[in-house]
């Protein structure tokens, strides 16, 4: 694969790093990478080779844990894969190699801008991402076909979200935030499992631009 102007490349390949960030690592932000990875997989095939890579850490991250056992029972009714997770605590290098930052909460949001590295304009709640993204008309993308073309879309989607920013505000702030459901019994994982879901697919559809099977 040629690797587009100013992209990273990892074994050769150009590269677009997704970072997925909430507090500790174990609920929220697993369930996100995890169902990010399976859609990337079910649209491209597999999620490497079309050059997206996930990745997932916590501003108090539990380095090393393993997820909470309700998130991954909310990953397996989803028909993704929660094996080998292991929790991290948000370092600068992450923050640094990341094309696009999709945080759980506001909170989580200023506190990855705040680390520096110019990550306000690739750093978004994951449902402020969603609300942008669906304002912006996929013909203005590059088409996703050939090497190298979806790390090129990819970038190119991040930058007209950045600057649709001030236009779309949320309706309440609450409206940005996926709340967390540590401590809470299965039922309410399951509601944030599709809370998180509804809020990706649209997302994953603009990246790839291949819809969700029907």
């Amino acid at each position: 694969m040629t690797p587009s102007d100013g992209a990273p490349e990892e074994h050769g390949i150009p590269v677009f790093r997704i970072l997925h960030v909430s507090t500790g690592n174990v609920c929220r932000s697993p369930i996100t990478e995890r169902l990010t990875r399976h859609a990337l997989v079910d649209r491209l095939g597999d999620e490497r080779a079309g050059g997206l890579v996930v990745e997932s850490a916590g501003t108090w991250g539990h380095e090393g844990a393993p997820m909470e056992e309700h998130a991954a029972e909310v990953l397996l009714e989803h028909g993704a894969d929660p094996s080998g997770f292991l929790g991290r605590e948000l370092l600068d290098e992450h923050v640094i190699r990341a094309d696009l930052v999709l945080t759980a909460t506001r909170d989580h949001r200023a506190q990855v801008i705040s680390m520096g590295h110019s990550a306000g304009l690739r750093t978004f709640t994951l449902k402020e991402f969603t609300r942008l993204v669906r304002a912006i008309d996929p013909a203005t993308l590059p088409e996703p076909d050939g090497d190298g073309r979806v790390v090129e879309r990819a970038r190119a989607l991040v930058r007209a979200a950045a600057a649709l920013r001030g236009w779309l505000l949320a309706p309440s702030a609450e409206a940005d935030e996926v709340y967390d459901p540590y401590g809470a019994p299965i039922t309410y994982f399951r509601s944030v499992g599709e809370e998180i879901s509804a809020a990706l697919d649209p997302v994953v559809t603009a990246l790839t631009g291949v819809p969700a099977r029907a």
